[in-house]
């Protein structure tokens, strides 16, 4: 008997645990050491949890077995309203407007899926977080991706995602601070996708997952504080800013609708189908927000997020033929791989040679939705020395390499 995936997944690419990913697991069931630079789970490399947070998990658990309300607890609820509160500009939403799930992965999948018929287009960035991309083609829809233009610090080209509007388009995702390029959009940038969403009439969904690792000399708009009017879905949660990944704490914020509309009802419809996010990290959610601002330290000049990012990029462009806009918000570097000084043909082919030679995990730049293959993503969360080790291996790696076909491992 053979049991075959449903149709519905073809199409569906998620590369950030792909073969590269499968290759690295491969060579620590060998006993290889591997760095990986691959994703943002801070845990590995020192973060702490505030402890703030970790105490309300803690003393919470033995009243925390039952389920919530599917949107989640009131006093999360009412946490994540304050939290938006105080930003000048953003939209008022009550509690009833905002539902928690189990990291904003789960909610991207929630929304696109009480908003798209088959066939319906959402437009993306390019780069993106693949997870957009994947969840509307999961979905039924068709993902089109606009472009950002890296020599304008990657801010997207509006004018580009205008002309990409059809009679099928029902939503423009906005990735702000972006992932994987560490772009912090302007307000007239913001301003001009919320004039393309009110000229045809499409849903905002705006994912807001750093909104507060954003580093000196850049600021966080919201993308609601740009359209109050309009609707909007703001995603954020503790992932990053809390450096509790694990807890799978995140939420969205629906501001800008009208009474009449259908597509919350339908929201809240999926959300309690799942009957509810995680209660003992909702209680987290609350800690975090009304008790906790450690990251504040942790972004600024000689905090480790701050000096790591900025070695990270001064590393990257000290190699001949490597270019790398300095990140303003995020995890993450985005360096460009020169093709005519290295003769790059397949940046998958790149990081695997390089996972192999230096038991280092990248991710390359076609993972997130871009077309050529000259880009690599870095998460620079290692402490200093080994950052500089692993950029110092990478420099020594392109020194000397030629690509070959990459031959399976044995």
């Amino acid at each position: 008997m053979i049991v075959n995936s449903s149709s519905r997944l073809n199409g569906v690419l998620y590369d950030l645990r792909g073969p590269v990913h499968d290759r690295a697991a491969e060579l620590e069931r060998r006993g290889q050491e591997v760095l990986r630079l691959n994703i943002g789970n801070p845990a590995p490399f020192g973060f702490e949890a505030p402890e703030v947070v970790v105490d309300a998990l803690r003393d919470t658990l033995p009243h925390a077995h039952g389920y919530s309300e599917s949107q989640g607890l009131g006093s999360a609820r009412e946490a994540i309203r304050d939290h938006y509160a105080a930003r000048p500009g953003f939209p008022a939403a009550g509690i009833d407007d905002i539902l928690i799930g189990n990291g904003v992965s789960e909610l991207v999948t929630l929304t696109l899926q009480a908003l798209l018929e088959p066939g319906d287009e959402v437009l993306i960035p390019s780069p993106d977080y693949p997870l957009w991309t994947a969840s509307t083609v999961l979905a039924g829809g068709v993902p089109r991706h606009y472009p950002c233009d890296e020599t304008a610090g990657w801010a997207p080209d509006t004018e580009e995602l205008g002309r990409m509007v059809t009679s099928r388009t029902r939503a423009i995702v906005i990735i702000n601070p972006n992932n994987p390029t560490g772009a912090v959009y302007s307000r007239r940038t913001l301003d001009a996708i919320a004039a393309v969403a009110d000229r045809h009439g499409l849903l905002l969904l705006s994912d807001e997952i750093y909104d507060r690792i954003v580093y000196p000399g850049h600021v966080h708009i919201s993308t609601a504080q740009v359209a109050p009017m309009h609707p909007c879905i703001t995603f954020s949660g503790l992932s990053k800013t809390s450096r509790v990944a694990g807890y799978r704490a995140g939420w969205v914020v629906a501001t800008g609708f009208s009474p009449d509309d259908g597509y919350l009802a339908g929201l809240r419809l999926l959300a309690s189908m799942r009957m509810c996010a995680s209660v003992p990290a909702q209680h987290a959610i609350t800690a975090a927000l009304r008790h906790d601002d450690t990251i504040a330290a942790l972004r600024s000049p000689g905090g480790r997020l701050y000096e790591q990012r900025a070695l990270t990029v001064r590393l990257l462009q000290e190699i001949p033929g490597v270019t790398c806009h300095e990140p303003g918000g995020g995890l993450y570097a985005f360096p460009r791989i020169d093709p005519h000084v290295h003769g790059i043909v397949d940046d998958e082919q790149l990081v695997l040679d390089f996972l192999d030679a230096e038991h280092v995990l990248l991710v390359h730049g076609r993972a997130f939705n871009w077309t050529r293959p000259d880009h690599l993503r870095i998460a620079f969360l290692p402490h200093p020395p080994v950052l500089a080790d692993a950029m110092d291996r990478f420099a020594r790696f392109l020194t000397g390499y030629r690509q070959h076909p990459h031959r399976p491992a044995a």
